[in-house]
């Protein structure tokens, strides 16, 4: 049952984008995904990777038969495109896999088997559906809130040094080989995300069920509630707002000046200013921290090449994020709280709420309810004292990240050492 209302709760959310993108005049979610049957996706890694997540639920000689089938249809697709020289992407025959199993699943499966591969191909459809139901949502918020408060932000951002400008500078000083590694970051966090939760689900066939917590709902739930604070607290970045075009972007005539990277902006009384009908307004929590930030704690109970790539993603994630200057240094403080709150509120679902999980949550929100109110109605305040409020809003930070280690650790089952028997005396 809770499986089926989810369904249909996503299912009505994809068609209500679907008619909102369609009233701007372009292809909303499921549109764009049926359109991959066919034609070039846009993703081939994340197809893929979707397809390894739905294949957890799979047998290894079902796993190697799906493998070399989504391969086959994409070689097959290889060629035809090359043929009509068509544009190339990889990725068809993993989407086809991924339905194939679902129409196997209603019509050669019963009972719990059937159910278990549902699952999966939910699963992997998600993933999926998360990319094309986000695209959706930057458009929305693009058409939708024509003025925007970088001007708020990036005066806020004085108090933390201006961050974005400084990594800005170091990232363009590193040449092509930085920009590329931190980009490949960037872009592929979602791979990135499939490596960890296939970590977590590798029992899944064996055992024949889905563990109650794993990393993919914590990305599903990002990727829900974040796009809605964009709706309320709309920013475009620096490199727009007062970009030069540096990495191939910039914010033209709708910026302000063409200071990023390198003239920090000048401390005025911040007000709302237009931009464009095209850029999205996606800065207000950086949601690319806040997934960075999941991988990084479901990577701390994995191996310890997990453990490194996960800190490894989640430092290169942050560069990227401000060394591109997609986002000011208050937006990753914002997407860190952000990030740990729901995954404490995740965690205190699936073992009941308790006093201790109530108090984190509450404690999270809160701060992070505060930092969107210093930055929209005190930033001239935190610029002017920035030694002041700098350390006041890591703190705040640090008190969130604090709180949910100590909590979480209280959480986890203790190990009691059996006690030796003490020796009985002999019986004379």
């Amino acid at each position: 049952m809770l499986w089926a209302s989810a369904g249909v709760v996503t299912l009505g959310f994809l068609v209500a984008l679907e008619i909102a993108a369609r009233h701007y005049g372009v292809p909303g979610p499921i549109t764009t995904q049926a359109q991959e049957v066919i034609f070039a996706p846009k993703s081939g890694p994340l197809l893929y990777a979707s397809m390894a997540l739905m294949m957890v639920v799979l047998t290894w000689r079902e796993r190697f038969v799906a493998t070399a089938v989504a391969v086959g249809i994409d070689v097959v697709f290889f060629l035809v495109r090359w043929a009509f020289d068509a544009r190339m992407m990889f990725g068809n025959g993993a989407l086809w896999v991924i339905l194939g199993c679902g129409v196997l699943a209603v019509t050669r499966r019963t009972g719990r088997e059937r159910v278990l591969l549902l699952k999966g191909v939910g699963l992997g459809l998600l993933l999926v559906t998360g990319r094309k139901t986000g695209d959706a949502w930057l458009l929305i918020t693009s058409k939708t809130r024509p003025n925007v408060l970088d001007q708020y932000v990036a005066t806020a951002d004085h108090a933390l040094g201006n961050p974005s400008w400084l990594v800005g500078r170091i990232v363009r000083a590193t040449g092509p080989v930085g920009t590329h590694v931190l980009d490949y970051v960037y872009v592929q966090l979602a791979v990135a995300a499939v490596v960890v939760a296939l970590y977590q689900l590798r029992n899944v066939a064996a055992e024949r069920r889905f563990p109650k917590h794993h990393l993919v709902r914590t990305f599903l739930v990002i990727g829900l509630l974040g796009p809605g604070i964009y709706m309320i607290f709309p920013v475009v970045g620096p490199v727009f707002a007062y970009g030069n075009g540096a990495f191939g972007t910039g914010g033209g005539h709708w910026a302000l000046a063409s200071l990023w990277p390198h003239t920090p902006p000048p401390v005025i009384s911040p007000h709302e200013m237009p931009y464009d009908g095209i850029t999205p307004r996606n800065c207000m929590p950086s949601l690319h921290t806040a997934w960075a930030t999941a991988i990084f704690i479901h990577s701390r109970r994995g191996p310890r090449a997990l453990r490194y790539a996960g800190t490894f993603w989640l430092i290169a994630t942050l560069g990227a994020t401000l060394g591109f200057g997609y986002h000011y240094g208050v937006d990753l403080v914002a997407g860190v709280v952000f990030t740990v709150t729901i995954e404490a509120a995740l965690r205190s679902i699936d073992r009941g709420w308790d006093r201790a999980g109530t108090k984190l949550v509450a404690h999270g929100a809160t701060v992070f309810v505060a930092l969107l109110l210093s930055y929209r109605f005190l930033p001239l305040q935190m610029a002017t004292y920035p030694w002041v409020f700098g350390p006041l809003l890591l703190l705040a930070m640090v008190s969130v990240v604090y709180g949910y280690a100590r909590t979480t650790e209280l959480w986890e089952p203790k190990v009691i050492p059996a006690q030796r028997p003490e020796p009985q005396p002999e019986l004379v």
